[in-house]
């Protein structure tokens, strides 16, 4: 596990590569944008009435997600005040899963996320190497947790 890399690896037990703000939004922004480049938009949207007028503050928008994917709760990414990411630290476990009161009740404010604890449980039991080659497949199939997250 020496090599592994954890970049894409959350504290809570989410997979950051299955999260559309890290792939997919940005790949599809930056579809859209060279969209627009090719059709000359990327000057202006003047064709809808009313569209002028927001279209720069849109296209900055759109750089962004294109741009500038989350970089990951261990690269400062996600909310500063992360109980899990807190706690994950006051523990020094690398991931809830491997914490020995997993699964606490700080994961409860991740529950519209339906496979977090399955994939923690499954985590403990063929280790993180291999479920992170998992995920990573998980990803490649063009799966995303938006997917299936229930809303509240």
């Amino acid at each position: 596990m020496n090599d592994l890399n954890l970049e894409e690896v959350a504290f809570c037990g989410l997979y950051c590569g299955l999260c559309a703000s890290r792939r997919r939004i940005p790949q599809q922004a930056a579809s859209l944008r060279e969209t627009l480049r090719k059709e000359g938009y990327d000057q202006g949207y003047f064709d809808i009435p009313g569209l002028a007028e927001v279209f720069a503050a849109f296209w900055k928008g759109l750089n962004c997600l294109a741009d500038s994917p989350c970089p990951g709760c261990r690269s400062g990414g996600g909310n500063p005040n992360c109980a899990v990411r807190a706690c994950a630290h006051e523990h020094a476990v690398t991931i809830c899963p491997m914490c020995a009161d997993y699964s606490c009740q700080r994961l409860e404010m991740l529950r519209h996320y339906p496979l977090l604890l399955p994939d923690g449980y499954r985590l403990q039991r063929i280790g993180l190497e291999r479920w992170v080659s998992e995920q990573e497949a998980r990803a490649a199939a063009g799966f995303a947790y938006a997917d299936i997250r229930f809303s509240d």
